[in-house]
This record gives structure tokens, C-alpha cells and sequence, in this order.
């Protein structure tokens, strides 16, 4: 099999396509490094089943080229993280919507397989827990910029759906939830890489808000799991599941668990949205994902536990320091 990755320098595209190597697999990865990094795949940049290039999700003609070359897709590529989404909202909806797009045609035209990577934002600002896959969807008003990230990502999944059920393309939508580990970084606002370089430096962890509102994080080897199972699913096509760990743990939790782990003397300190952002931003006190139609579909649930990760990630940034 050759599998294109859209997205594949990314965080999550790059442990994708490091696993689909290790499982006998070609790769090609496309990624225009606006958020990826060559760093991300430097184990697998010279192997033999690994093509990289270098372009934009939105360019139809170069993804229609690597599709056709390809048997199945994997859709990653995106904007992603509170910062960007606040600080590129054009951005944001251009590259999500407009990339997939593209994507689809590609696939529809060729017959490709394709999985679809989505988000718990979708959920918005729900208070149904746990986040049901057929649950209504609740998105705050549209002069919140945030919210163009939940919304851009719910058009994805309705193009999805639209070209499984009017052209029968194979398609696989995965709403990821809070994913962490090795190799992601906190330069767009993710919060588990800042809280353990805080740490490691001594210094204080800024917590947005009260620290009370609460996420559930799992490692990206096990979602990279659930996507390959997905994708060898006949029974998942046309599905939309959620990823995620349903281990819960508030954010100044998850902030005290660092500094434990990390034997640091880093104090908290909280951090009014308004401030850390620049701007106000809308937050969901809880999210959490019902993991009962991925268990039922393809007999998955998260192996490596929130403690184990964190050590991995303080290994990982105690090197790098």
C-alpha cells in the first residue's frame, strides 16, 4: 500500500507516517512547513518507501498528481491551536475548508480512500458529557474568531459525508480530542509541551483562566493506532469517531502533575484569557469524549496512560535543554 499523508510534518502526521514505514508501507508526505517541521520526520527523511513534498493542501492540480499515485489518504493537514485559530482566523478557515476541498475531489476522482481528520471543537460549547458522535453540535456567535475553527472543521466533515453518501467515496472522519507527546510543540498554544518546558526552566506555569476547566489527553502513538484501524475497517466507512482518552484532569491538575513529575519549584500562575491571548476567548469547561462506537467498531481504547506520557514528553524537552 502507498498512503499520502496531507499534513504528514505535522505532530500527529509524522508519528503516522513513521508507523505506516515501520508496518512495511510507502509514504508520501505533503506539507508546506507552515507549522510542520522537517525536525518531525528526520527518522524516516532518507528511507526508501518515504517521498517528501514540499506544497500547499489547496493546490488542486499537485494534489490530484500525488493522489493518483497513491491508494489511500490521510487528510491531516490544518490549522490548528487556540493561537493560530485567535491570531489567522482567514487563515484558519481558508486552508482547513479550502484543503479539504481539494482533497476530496482528488479522492472522489481517483476512488481513494480517505480518512478525514476532525476535531472535538466540533462539539463547541456543548454541556452533553461525554461528547456523543450524534450529538448536536452548539458553536458560539460568529464575532468570536474561535469558532471559526469548529465551524471550518464541521464543513470538512459535512463534505465528507456528502461525497461518501452522493458518489459512495470511501471515506472516514476521526474527531480528535486533546492529543499529546513527543514532537508537538507549544508555539501554537498547545498546553501540555508549555507546562513541562515551564517547568523544566524553573518557571512559572501560566494557566489560562481558572485552571478548572478540564480536557482529556491521550498519547498520539495510541491515536495513531485508532487511525490505522479505521482506515483497515470496512465497517467504519462513512463513520465519524471519536479519538480520544477519557481520562479527565483539569488543567491546573494536569499543571500540578507537571511540576511533581518534574521535581520543578515552578510556581502557577493564572492568566486571564484575555490576556494570554490578546483578545477574549470563549473556553468549554469540560471535554469529553464517549469512546463506545470506536471500542464497538474496531476494538480500540487508549493503552498509555496521561502520567507515562507526561514523563515521555519531560524525557523528550530534558534532552532538548
Amino acid at each position: 500500500m502507498k498512503a499520502l499523508i496531507t499534513g504528514g510534518a505535522g505532530f500527529i502526521g509524522s508519528h503516522l507516517a513513521e508507523r505506516l514505514i515501520a508496518d512495511g508501507e510507502e509514504v508520501v508526505i505533503l506539507d508546506n512547513l507552515s507549522t510542520g517541521r522537517l525536525e518531525n520526520i528526520a527518522a524516516v527523511r532518507g528511507h526508501a518507501r518515504l517521498a517528501f513534498v514540499k506544497g500547499d493542501v489547496r493546490d488542486l492540480s499537485l494534489i490530484q498528481l500525488l493522489t493518483s499515485q497513491c491508494d489511500v489518504v490521510f487528510h491531516l493537514a490544518a490549522a490548528v491551536g487556540v493561537q493560530l485559530i485567535a491570531d489567522d482566523p482567514v487563515r484558519t478557515i481558508e486552508t482547513n475548508i479550502g484543503g479539504t476541498e481539494a482533497v476530496l475531489e482528488a479522492a472522489g476522482k481517483f476512488g481513494r480512500k480517505i480518512f478525514i481528520a476532525s476535531s472535538s471543537e466540533v462539539y463547541g460549547k456543548s454541556e452533553s458529557i461525554p461528547f456523543r458522535e450524534e450529538n448536536d453540535l452548539v458553536l458560539g456567535g460568529t464575532s468570536v474568531s474561535r469558532w471559526a475553527y469548529a465551524c471550518s472543521k464541521a464543513i470538512d466533515e459535512f463534505l465528507g459525508q456528502a461525497y461518501y453518501q452522493q458518489y459512495g467515496l470511501p471515506v472516514v472522519i476521526g474527531r480528535f480530542f486533546n492529543t499529546i507527546g513527543c514532537r508537538q510543540t507549544g508555539r501554537y498554544g498547545m498546553v501540555a509541551p508549555r507546562f513541562v518546558d515551564w517547568a523544566l526552566r524553573g518557571e512559572p506555569i501560566r494557566i489560562c483562566g481558572t485552571g478548572k476547566q478540564s480536557r482529556c489527553f491521550c498519547n498520539v502513538v495510541d491515536v495513531v493506532e485508532a487511525v490505522i484501524k479505521l482506515m483497515g475497517s470496512d465497517p467504519a466507512v462513512g463513520g465519524i469517531f471519536n479519538i480520544g482518552s477519557s481520562e479527565e484532569v483539569s488543567i491546573e491538575a494536569l499543571a500540578d502533575r507537571v511540576i511533581a513529575l518534574t521535581d520543578s519549584r515552578s510556581e502557577k500562575q493564572f492568566v486571564p484569557y484575555e490576556v494570554a491571548y490578546g483578545r477574549p476567548i470563549e473556553d468549554m469547561m469540560r471535554r469529553v469524549p464517549c469512546t463506545e462506537r470506536i471500542r464497538e467498531a474496531i476494538d480500540w481504547q487508549p493503552r498509555i496512560d496521561l502520567d507515562e506520557t507526561l514523563r515521555m514528553i519531560i524525557d523528550e524537552h530534558g534532552q532538548g535543554s
